[in-house]
């Protein structure tokens, strides 16, 4: 839970520093935001990373959600145009980003799964195979052989 408000503060913490930027062409002060913006926003990612979040999901979450939430915030702050293209996009990238996070909670349940607890017929499904089906003889090894560490 730590990893995902360390996240949310990065998140939160680029924005701002994004926006800074925008405005400090109008306002030179806004730099100091800039600057302390984007080091917050590196300091707290690195802690989501050491607290064990993946890369993939870290960043691309982090990524994501900086777009949207720039884009978003710059037309009410600035009076940029978001389009129906625009909006779209946003839609795209929240279902990236649920994708990549799917994925990432099947790979950590792969990884807590003990090695050898899986039986032959689940990882020969997973091969897209049966056991002893015609999938192994055509790969030149049975999935027996694999899963019992030797050939046929």
């Amino acid at each position: 839970m730590t990893a995902w408000l360390l996240l949310v503060g990065a998140i939160l913490s680029e924005v701002t520093a994004t926006l800074s930027l925008r405005g400090a062409l109008d306002h030179p002060a806004l730099y100091v935001v800039v600057v302390v913006g984007y080091v917050t926003t590196f300091v707290l990612l690195a802690q989501v990373l050491r607290r064990g979040m993946g890369l993939g999901v870290a960043y691309g979450l982090w990524g994501a959600s900086g777009v949207v939430l720039t884009a978003g915030a710059s037309a009410v702050l600035f009076g940029e145009s978001l389009t129906a293209l625009t909006i779209s996009g946003f839609v795209l990238i929240a279902a990236g980003v649920a994708v990549v996070e799917l994925g990432a909670q099947s790979a950590r349940r792969a990884e807590a799964t003990p090695p050898g607890s899986r039986g032959e017929t689940e990882l020969a499904a997973e091969l897209g195979g049966e056991v002893g089906g015609p999938l192994e003889a055509e790969r030149g090894a049975s999935v027996r052989g694999i899963v019992g560490g030797g050939e046929r």
